[in-house]
């Protein structure tokens, strides 16, 4: 059995140039979740569109998300756990900056409480970064910890998207194709082990401060 991937982009999506289009195009197995409107982040409008794209899916796979689409992925989550069998988290948006129908204004309530607060109960990591301006690492670990993910300090590589030149990442392609086939193997019952030995990696944006636990 071949694990299958749902890309879910953030806020804006992901162009042609972003490291998510280029893992999709590398990964048979992949597809982007559909039904979302990339300028709107409206938290459960996106999390119900990854339900129903996990719904279609004929097993339970992988979802590698990026930014606001780590905060609906993680709801969806909550909804699904049996539809998920992994997940990677990259450079999450804080939720803090945003309300129920998009970006946050100062008077209104943000979306964080809408947040699961205990273990997504999947396997999987969350990548943060040292300069994001979209959640300062600390907060992208407080995270990692409440889900109960493994945490990977990716150093200071701004947002993780076009603009600090993460187009081509082998470094994300081989962490999701070695967590597929964990999956496909069933061979997921160390999860510790086989993380830590990711941090010997190579190839372009290979993170150097490797993986802990939250």
């Amino acid at each position: 059995m071949t694990t299958n991937v749902l890309i879910v982009p953030g806020y804006h999506g992901s162009g042609d140039a972003h490291w998510q289009r280029w893992l999709q195009a590398r990964l048979p197995q992949a597809r982007c979740v559909t039904g979302i409107d990339w300028e709107v982040p409206a938290l459960h409008r996106w999390a119900d569109a990854i339900k129903r794209d996990l719904d279609r899916a004929p097993y339970p796979g992988v979802i590698v998300a990026h930014s606001f689409g780590c905060l609906a992925t993680a709801l969806a989550i909550a909804h699904r756990p049996r539809r998920v069998a992994g997940v990677i988290l990259v450079a999450p948006a804080d939720p803090e900056r945003f309300q129920l129908s998009g970006p946050r204004d100062s008077d209104q309530t943000s979306i964080a409480r809408f947040l699961p607060e205990t273990s997504l109960d999947t396997y999987g990591l969350v990548v943060g970064s040292r300069n994001d301006p979209w959640m300062k690492l600390h907060h992208a670990y407080a995270w990692a910890k409440r889900w109960q993910l493994l945490f990977h300090d990716a150093g200071a590589v701004g947002h993780i998207n076009v603009d600090t030149s993460f187009g081509p990442w082998p470094w994300i392609q081989q962490v999701t194709e070695a967590l597929c086939e964990k999956i496909a193997l069933t061979d997921v019952d160390a999860p510790i082990e086989y993380w830590s030995s990711q941090r010997e990696i190579g190839g372009e944006h290979t993170p150097t401060t490797g993986l802990f636990y939250a």
